[in-house]
């Protein structure tokens, strides 16, 4: 195993921006990085109504953003909730929109190479697919508090030289990464499959994408 499955009984650190990020010390994570440009504003509205219209549909106050009520519910409820709305991200992410620059194998590399630069000093990093859009891996961390850090890092550093690379400036990934911890070694099986399926559902050939497969 990269590393441990969550562990809901040990000590967890929850921080919250645009949507909370929950981090254990050693346990595995699974990230998604997408482009800004990946998911076009009228598709997150939609999702943002849905996610509203769920929260009312079980019954929950519209007052708060459904962010803010999501981690007062219990396992299952939330768990449903990650389950529909995960699906909906991860469909659209893989019909590949958006200048998915990450086709280019000379940036896709800039990320890749970035995401195993640290790997087994800073954190464990697992099985990982740059796409042309957007980015999955496994990962563990030996600090809770050392995933935002090493996540803002990535992202900063990626943007940089991507950026300079193709002579422009600004906003290159979504502001935040989605993150989830492994709940079972039957899902850190799942997401393993999925990561290395991930380019046939987007159709894309040799030279596309970076597939990392982790071996120890």
């Amino acid at each position: 195993m990269l590393g441990d499955i969550f562990d809901p009984t040990a000590d967890l650190l929850v921080s919250q921006h645009i949507r909370p990020h929950w981090s254990q010390a050693g346990a595995i994570v699974f990230v998604t990085f997408r482009m800004g440009d990946s998911v076009p504003r009228e598709v997150l509205q939609r999702w943002e109504r849905e996610k509203t219209d769920w929260m009312q549909r079980q019954g929950h106050a519209t007052s708060e953003h459904w962010s803010r009520v999501l981690p007062t519910l219990d396992d299952v409820q939330r768990g449903k909730f990650h389950k529909q709305f995960n699906r909906c991200r991860e469909d659209f992410l893989d019909t590949c929109h958006g200048r998915c620059l990450l086709r280019r194998p000379e940036l896709a590399k800039i990320v890749a190479d970035s995401l195993v630069h640290f790997d087994a000093e800073r954190y464990q990093l697992g099985d990982f697919v740059v796409m042309p859009n957007h980015v999955h891996l496994l990962a563990a961390f030996p600090a809770a508090d050392a995933m935002r850090e090493q996540f803002d890092s990535w992202l900063h550093y990626t943007a940089f030289r991507i950026n300079q690379r193709i002579g422009k400036k600004g906003h290159f990934w979504q502001q935040e990464p989605f993150d989830h911890l492994v709940r079972s070694v039957e899902q850190y099986d799942y997401l393993r499959d999925y990561i290395a399926e991930n380019p046939g559902k987007s159709k894309l050939k040799a030279g596309e994408f970076i597939y990392h497969r982790y071996e120890r």
